[in-house]
């Protein structure tokens, strides 16, 4: 696997330098490359993907599809599954909360036919961010309510509040309240740009037990046997954040982006770095600029390695600390996923079934 990603990675490093000379708005139809065929694909339309913990989410979405359900219907359904699951500590019911103990939830939703958006963010005590986000964009001329003015909304059309955080959330909580520490959002003045803690840096708290950690996300995206297409980001956000924390998923081109004639991407992962880069926008765009997914996922991958720029988010080799994880899926149903680093997994449903595949990667795991 590792002899083939980096062999497309150098194929789309030889892409970009080649295609990023005229930006896309300044092409005409005729100047457009046409779309890369995948060696290992073909079209194979309907297709939904999504991150490695969405399985269940885009075997209900395809099935959805089947039957003749909207896209947007059929991926906000198949995430509402992981947002209802108290297990899943990334999303929905049972996140991970922010620094004083309260669940908080973005989400975004794009549907593809209309091009309308919607979004919320810090929401409070409503499980399924993802629906509520699919009514801002239908039953309003907004695009993105927040905090307050999101909850108020989501009671107003009918959603029930409950208390979302868990048991076990709960006790997680208290146990990184007790250790308090250097490992908080909150850096001193001496150490804002300082060299990481440690060779993995924040990434790492993922792996300390008793105390987890996580950036907490689902993306999904969905193409119809006719074409059209749709995408849902929904997350919990990152683990301990301060309160009114908004990462990239419920910000559309960043977290997520979709349009009809090109295909949608989104991504999960460290959200301010792809803010940074517009990066759900940015893939889209490579897509209609000639790239496969899987090159489009690496460029945006490429673009934030490049951005980072503090000691504090970069490695003893210089590379980012943490992780991102973008997803891409064309109009003619070819797909792909590539991942920072490491060894990463995302979910494909069509017609060959319901499976896990390797992401690609930008670095190796050190």
């Amino acid at each position: 696997m590792n002899t083939l990603t980096r062999r497309g990675f150098l194929s789309a490093s030889a892409a970009v330098a080649v295609s990023s000379a005229l930006p896309v708005s300044a092409q005409g139809p005729s100047q457009r490359q046409r779309p890369k065929p995948d060696a290992k694909q073909s079209r194979n339309v309907p297709i939904v993907i999504s991150s490695g913990n969405g399985l269940r989410s885009t075997t209900k979405a395809i099935g959805m599809i089947r039957t003749g359900a909207d896209p947007l219907d059929a991926i906000v359904e198949g995430v509402r599954i992981v947002e209802d699951d108290p297990n899943d500590m990334t999303v929905g019911l049972g996140g991970l909360p922010n620094e004083e103990g309260v669940v908080e939830l973005d989400s975004s939703v794009m549907h593809g036919p209309t091009h309308r958006a919607g979004a919320v963010a810090a929401l409070r005590n409503i499980k399924n961010p993802a629906a509520v986000a699919r009514d801002v964009a239908r039953r309003t001329d907004h695009v993105l309510l927040v905090g307050d003015g999101a909850l108020k909304f989501a009671r107003r059309i009918g959603y029930t509040e409950e208390n979302l955080l868990t048991e076990e959330a709960r006790l997680a909580w208290l146990r990184w309240r007790a250790r308090l520490n250097r490992d908080d959002d909150w850096l001193q003045e001496d150490e804002f740009d300082l060299p990481a803690r440690s060779n993995t840096g924040r990434q790492s708290r993922a792996d300390q037990k008793p105390i987890p950690f996580t950036y907490g996300t689902i993306h999904c995206s969905a193409v119809t046997p006719a074409g059209d297409l749709a995408g849902v980001t929904t997350t919990s956000g990152l683990s301990w954040k301060l309160p009114g924390r908004v990462g990239d998923s419920p910000i559309i081109g960043a977290g997520l982006y979709t349009d009809n004639e090109v295909g949608s991407a989104g991504a999960t992962g460290r959200g301010e770095a792809v803010i940074q880069v517009c990066g759900a926008r940015t893939a889209v765009m490579r897509m209609e600029m000639g790239d496969t997914p899987t090159e489009a996922c690496l460029y945006v991958l490429k673009l934030i390695a490049s951005k980072t720029k503090l000691k504090r988010l970069l490695n003893a080799a210089g590379e980012p600390n943490f992780n991102v994880v973008m997803y891409a899926v064309r109009k003619d149903g070819v797909y792909g996923s590539a991942c920072m680093r490491g060894e990463r997994q995302f979910a494909v449903s069509d017609e060959r079934g319901d499976r896990l595949e390797e992401c690609a990667f930008l670095f190796p795991e050190r």
